[in-house]
């Protein structure tokens, strides 16, 4: 079972879309920006008080070279979905089996704490990351 989670969205500027969110959206800013430099790209965590709502990861470049430019560079704002899972190996052999293709195999994520992240886009054209095990802190 997989329990959605959050919705990434890419920008050119943290810093600048912060307020955007909080002040226009109501959300507040619960882990600072942090580079990671696996992905490249700095990421921080917006709320709500409301615990149905789902959260916000605000990614940015930190580089030419992040996999973010290219998004930004199609004018994309939000482009993934966020999913926890307890099994990330069998969420990706299902994955597979109903005709996605798996993007990045399991990596350890800086910005979980190291916990293993993998991506991958379905057959309709979304991009999905899995985060393995745990609550977040």
């Amino acid at each position: 079972m997989m329990k959605f989670v959050h919705l990434g969205v890419a920008v050119h500027d943290i810093d600048q879309a912060i307020p955007i969110f909080t002040d226009l959206f109501g959300y507040s800013l619960f882990k600072k920006p942090i580079v990671d430099p696996v992905q490249k790209v700095m990421v921080c965590f917006l709320m709500t008080n409301n615990s149905s709502t789902p959260e916000i990861e605000l990614v940015s470049p930190i580089d030419d070279e992040s996999p973010i430019n290219k998004i930004l560079s199609k004018e994309i704002g939000a482009y993934h979905m966020y999913f926890e899972v307890e099994n990330i190996d069998s969420v990706l052999i299902e994955a597979r089996t109903k005709g996605c293709i798996i993007v990045s195999t399991p990596v350890e994520a800086t910005a979980f704490e190291g916990r293993r992240i993998a991506w991958f886009y379905t057959p309709t054209h979304q991009l999905i990351e899995v985060l393995e095990n745990g609550t977040r802190q």
